[in-house]
């Protein structure tokens, strides 16, 4: 079985202003590398044996971070791992999104989101195979984490009342083919095993 330990990247300025960030690269602000950190802290209580990231800076920040904390050498980036591409959707708030296009318009350049689905899945299952036994700390991002939740819990979760926070920790598990939530940014879960790749619920949108 390897473990698998998803984390969000800490705070941006984007996040903090509420813009849909997608693809585009924006650093940590101090609050992110303060969260990055105290994450470390938090995942120093275990024993972990590598770190991944998605490319994108502030993906690669917390994970340099985390990495120094608990001594894991270079986080390995894996471009799988980065944020749903927005096209012309990034940078607007939700406010503006919602001007420009509203409900059921086609957003120029937006990755679908059975698009992230497929690449974030086949991702997360070659690092699995390939470190087979392994416990793997993964920084991504908000909407990457979300879609694998909501797969994974049919649509369960995130609940309308559960966000995930800058900087939380999302545990899976994966062995014989199958991925399944174990701990949803604290809570344990219980749901079924991600296996194929059929149509899942609308997904949170990314930050």
């Amino acid at each position: 079985m390897t473990h698998l330990a998803l984390v969000r990247h800490g705070q941006t300025d984007w996040n903090l202003a509420k813009r849909i960030q997608g693809s585009t690269d924006i650093p940590l602000n101090a609050t992110g590398r303060a969260e990055a950190k105290a994450t470390a802290e938090t995942l120093a209580e275990s024993q972990w044996d590598g770190i991944l990231t998605s490319p994108l800076g502030r993906a690669v920040e917390t994970a340099e971070i985390i990495a120094n904390v608990l001594d894991l050498g270079e986080p390995e980036a894996v471009e799988a791992l980065v944020e749903r591409h927005y096209g012309e959707a990034e940078g607007l708030d939700f406010d503006e999104l919602h001007r420009r296009f509203p409900a059921q318009s086609t957003v120029p350049g937006r990755e679908t989101h059975a698009q992230v689905r497929q690449r974030v899945h086949e991702a997360l299952m070659e690092i699995a195979e390939r470190r087979p036994g392994q416990a793997l700390i993964v920084v991504a991002h908000g909407g990457v984490i979300s879609s694998l939740v909501r797969y994974a819990t049919d649509g369960a979760r995130p609940r309308p009342d559960e966000r995930i926070p800058n900087g939380s920790v999302h545990y899976f598990s994966y062995a014989d083919g199958h991925l399944r939530l174990d701990e949803f940014n604290g809570a344990p879960a219980s749901e079924p095993a991600l296996e194929a790749l059929p149509e899942a619920p609308a997904l949170t949108p990314p930050s």
